[in-house]
């Protein structure tokens, strides 16, 4: 493939505005700024990036970073085909190569010495060094990179450098408000507008323990799946549990509580 067209986002991904953050994203853009997406696992990062995509009309390449990636991951290396050595592209150099969000999903996630070769991409020289082949490519004129994290999940150990923050712009995502939440919640799952408000009450008695028990609040990517298994003939208080409350926690005294306030509301 000498190109990203089997990267198009062909069928519209819904995505509901919580503040400006589509016209920021235009903005960076047009102007190709990087940028950064800040906040909460669960809170419609890359759903955004996705209907971006599909609005712009532009391939969007995802990288989910891990503790084991290396910059051969992002990069590209040689390989075995037959009796030859060839190059292999990887997913930043094909973005680089050929145009296209280059999508870094918790950048934090990789090494350090990973995200290093990104910093060439990220000021007035976008261009990629490629080491190994002696190439330097620069950047298509549609490539834009676009990373996210989670601030609030992450330790001292494990956070961006102040020298790479300062090389984007930044969007943060939150918890929508009530209004907000209750229609992608219906959205989403098809369910009842009132087990959608039932649903938001739970998030909140979560997120009420966050760094008191719970290192984050139920997500609203959560509370869409315990709505969906709802439709499938749990109950309520079952598929909050199943959903929501045993895969935030493992601690027995917080599962408790939660599933005490759960059947009240039940």
């Amino acid at each position: 493939m000498t190109d990203n067209s089997g990267f198009i986002v062909t069928n519209e991904p819904k995505y509901i505005e919580v503040s400006n953050e589509s016209k920021v994203f235009e903005a960076s853009w047009e102007n190709r700024i990087p940028l950064m997406l800040k906040g909460p696992t669960g809170s419609g990062k890359t759903r955004f990036i996705e209907h971006m995509s599909w609005k712009l009309k532009k391939p969007l390449i995802t990288v989910s970073c891990h503790e084991d990636m290396t910059a051969s991951d992002l990069v590209g290396r040689f390989l075995l085909e037959g009796t030859e050595t060839v190059w292999k592209d990887g997913p930043l150099t094909r973005a680089v190569r050929y145009g296209g969000i280059c999508y870094l999903d918790e950048i934090v996630e990789a090494r350090q010495d990973t995200t290093v070769v990104i910093h060439s991409l990220t000021d007035d020289r976008r261009i990629l060094p490629i080491e190994k082949t002696g190439e330097i490519i620069k950047a298509h004129k549609d490539f834009f990179l676009v990373i996210s994290y989670n601030p609030g999940y992450q330790s001292v150990l494990k956070d961006l450098k102040e020298s790479t923050k300062q090389r984007f712009a930044s969007i943060n995502f939150g918890y929508p408000t009530k209004d907000i939440e209750k229609e992608i919640i219906i959205l989403e799952s098809k369910t009842t507008k009132e087990i959608a408000e039932k649903l938001i009450k739970v998030s909140e008695r979560t997120r009420n323990l966050k760094g008191r028990g719970l290192h984050e609040g139920a997500s609203t990517r959560m509370l869409i799946a315990a709505a969906k298994l709802m439709k499938s003939d749990l109950s309520f208080i079952e598929a909050c549990l199943k959903g929501i409350v045993h895969p935030m926690t493992d601690d027995q005294d917080v599962v408790d509580s939660l599933e005490r306030s759960i059947r009240d509301l039940g």
